[in-house]
C-alpha cells in the first residue's frame, strides 16, 4: 500500500503553524441550548441581520463540540438553513470559510471538528456555485483544500449511539459533491477531486464501511464524468487502476484488512453503476465498461 504523502503531511503542517488557534465559547456568548432550541424551532428565523450574522461567524467555532444537539442539530443545521436561504452575504461567507478552514489545520482529538467543517463547507461551496461569489483563485484553493481534507482522512468512524455522528469521509465526499456540480471548475480540477476520490475508495487503513461511504463517494465521481473529463478508455484504466490498492494478491481472502478493501471496492463500484447506468447521458454512461469490467477483475 502507498505511505503517507510526504507534499500532503508538509501542507498539513504549513497550516496548522500558519493558522491563529480559533475556537469559541459553546453555545456562543449570550445563548442558552434552550433558546438556539427555540430558534431551530423557528425554522432559524433571526429577523436582525447583524445578530443572524455574529452568530453564524460564531458558531464556526463550535463545529467540533461534543454534543449532537448543538452541534449537528444547531450549528450545522442553522450555518445550512441561512446559506441555503440566501442570507449571509458574501463577505460573511468568506470569512465563515476562512474560519472553517483554519478548524481544519488544528488538531481534532475527539474526531469531531473536521468532519463537520468539511459538512459546513460543503455548504460554502454550494453557495458560490449557485451564485458565484469566489475569485478563481479562491475556489482553486477550495479544491485543493477539499481534496486534501478527503485524502487525509484516517478516522474512520461513523455513527455513535451517544455522541452522534463524525463521518469523515462521507462529509468530503459532500464537499467535493458541490464543487463537482459547479461548472466554473476545469479539467483539471475535475481530476483532482477523482483522484481524491480514488484514495478513499478502497482506503489504506482496511476498515469496511457501513455507514453509507461509497455512495457518497460515487456521486461526485459520477458528476466529474458528466462534465467529459475522461472518455471510455481513460474510465476503465482509472477504475482497473484501483483493484491493485487491495494490497498484496497474496493476502486475497486470507485477511480482515484485504477483505475489508475487497468490501469497499466492491460497494463503491456497484454504487457507480447504479448512478452511471440510470443516466441517459453518454459521458455519464461512459464510465459503465470500466465499472463492469473492474468488477469482472476482482477476484
Amino acid at each position: 500500500m502507498r505511505p503517507a504523502a510526504k507534499p500532503l503531511a508538509a501542507l498539513l503542517l504549513l497550516l496548522a503553524f500558519a493558522a491563529p488557534a480559533f475556537a469559541g465559547p459553546c453555545p456562543p456568548a449570550g445563548w442558552t441550548q434552550e433558546q438556539l432550541d427555540a430558534l431551530k424551532q423557528s425554522d432559524f428565523v433571526l429577523t436582525d441581520a447583524g445578530q443572524r450574522d455574529t452568530l453564524a461567524l460564531e458558531f464556526a467555532g463550535c463545529v467540533g463540540d461534543p454534543d449532537p444537539r448543538l452541534r449537528d442539530g444547531v450549528v450545522y443545521e442553522g450555518l445550512a438553513a441561512w446559506m441555503r436561504r440566501g442570507e449571509l452575504a458574501p463577505e460573511i461567507l468568506r470569512t465563515l470559510r476562512d474560519r472553517l478552514y483554519t478548524r481544519l489545520a488544528q488538531p481534532d482529538p475527539d474526531g469531531f471538528a473536521w468532519p463537520f467543517a468539511a459538512l459546513v463547507l460543503s455548504e460554502v461551496a454550494r453557495t458560490d456555485r449557485v451564485a458565484p461569489w469566489m475569485t478563481p483563485a479562491e475556489r482553486a484553493t477550495m479544491v485543493l483544500r477539499a481534496t486534501t481534507y478527503l485524502d487525509s482522512v484516517r478516522d474512520y468512524r461513523g455513527f455513535d449511539a451517544d455522541v452522534g455522528w463524525r463521518h469523515g469521509v462521507a462529509h468530503g465526499a459532500d464537499w467535493l459533491l458541490q464543487l463537482s456540480l459547479n461548472p466554473a471548475l476545469d479539467g483539471p480540477q475535475l481530476h483532482r477531486l477523482a483522484d481524491a476520490i480514488a484514495q478513499q475508495a478502497v482506503p489504506d487503513a482496511g476498515v469496511a464501511y457501513i455507514f453509507g461511504e461509497p455512495q457518497r463517494l460515487a456521486a461526485p465521481l459520477v458528476n466529474a464524468a458528466r462534465r467529459g473529463i475522461r472518455d471510455e478508455a481513460a474510465w476503465t484504466a482509472w477504475f482497473a487502476a484501483l483493484s491493485p490498492r487491495l494490497g498484496d494478491p497474496a493476502l486475497a481472502w486470507r485477511d480482515a484488512r484485504w477483505l475489508a478493501r475487497r468490501h469497499d471496492l466492491v460497494a463503491f463500484l456497484q454504487a457507480v453503476y447504479v448512478e452511471a447506468d440510470q443516466s441517459d447521458d453518454k459521458r455519464v454512461r461512459a464510465v459503465l465498461p470500466g465499472v463492469v469490467a473492474a468488477l469482472k477483475a476482482l477476484p
